[in-house]
């Protein structure tokens, strides 16, 4: 692009300065008209990019704000979560002590009516013990001479009552084991229970906590698509005026060139200047005075040749 508009000039400009007539068809659009459309362009294309950084600078305040409401967003989101956080865990505090306190009380319960059925068989078996032992008396009269002929044979015991005694206390014996057996085994079924229970409130917890994080989850995808097209709309626009931008700089830089030919025509009596509109106003007053300069030598060229048809 730079190179086809610097060929247009620098041809024209060379063109004019050999001194050759220009064809029928440069009359209808002069080099100075061209130099106009040319800096109407140019102008129109800083109009586009002054206009592009406008729109760029207003999508950039909307990314930020939106950027920033994203930010906030996020902020109450994470607020949200622990106070949520803190309300699950009061919560399940809460629950483990009332669960605690009625497992407690379940305990005492149970034990209490534990001692209550314990009073009531031992109640039940003294009672039944006081039968037998009235019907023993008759009944095992024979024994109390067996009894008797054993401690004559036997010099562990002294009296009768002493192996009586033994008995008595192995059978307590016996009948506590039991008991402490039956207790360990209602205590394996209590916690049996209570592992049951608690596994099942975990399992529901842990699904509630997977449902809030998949919400989250279907949550931060759709901020990140929001995000993408946010920034390729960005990348759109930075490229559009990055076009801007370099169709700009090859105006500039096929103008400089021209400058610098027609300075170096002038024998550098041009004052050197960076501003692209103070070197087109150069070159479009050096080809005003370059088509005049041409106008009378043309015409001077045809009287010649006039002359000399005369003569």
């Amino acid at each position: 692009m730079t190179s086809s508009i610097e060929d247009y000039f620098r041809s024209n400009v060379e063109n004019k300065l050999f001194i050759k007539v220009p064809e029928q068809e440069d009359h209808d659009l002069t080099p100075a008209t061209r130099l106009l459309e040319k800096r109407r362009e140019m102008l129109e294309v800083e109009n586009g990019l002054n206009q592009q950084k406008e729109e760029f600078a207003m999508k950039m305040e909307a990314l930020k704000q939106r950027g920033e409401e994203l930010a906030r967003k996020e902020a109450q989101l994470k607020d949200s979560l622990l106070k949520f956080d803190k309300f699950l865990k009061e919560n399940d505090a809460k629950r483990n002590r009332a669960i605690k306190k009625a497992i407690d009380e379940r305990k005492t319960r149970d034990q209490k009516e534990i001692e209550i059925q314990d009073l009531k068989k031992e109640v039940i078996g003294q009672s039944s013990k006081k039968d037998k032992s009235g019907r023993a008396v008759d009944t095992y009269l024979t024994y109390q001479k067996f009894l008797e002929s054993v401690l004559e044979s036997v010099e562990e015991f002294g009296e009768v009552k002493d192996i009586i005694s033994r008995f008595d206390t192995l059978a307590a014996t016996n009948q506590e084991l039991i008991d402490r057996a039956r207790e360990a085994q209602d205590r394996t079924e209590q916690d049996r229970a209570m592992l049951i229970n608690s596994t099942e409130e975990k399992n529901n917890l842990i699904l509630n906590y997977n449902n809030d994080i998949a919400k989250l989850q279907t949550r931060l995808e759709e901020a990140q698509l929001r995000s993408a097209k946010c920034q390729l709309e960005w990348d759109q626009t930075l490229k559009n005026a990055t076009s801007k931008t370099l169709l700009l700089g090859q105006i500039k830089m096929a103008t400089s060139n021209l400058f610098s030919i027609v300075k170096t025509h002038l024998n550098s009596k041009l004052s050197t200047s960076g501003d692209t509109l103070a070197q087109l106003d150069k070159i479009q007053q050096f080809m005003i005075d370059l088509n005049a300069i041409s106008a009378e030598l043309t015409q001077g060229a045809v009287g010649v040749v006039g002359s000399k048809t005369t003569s």
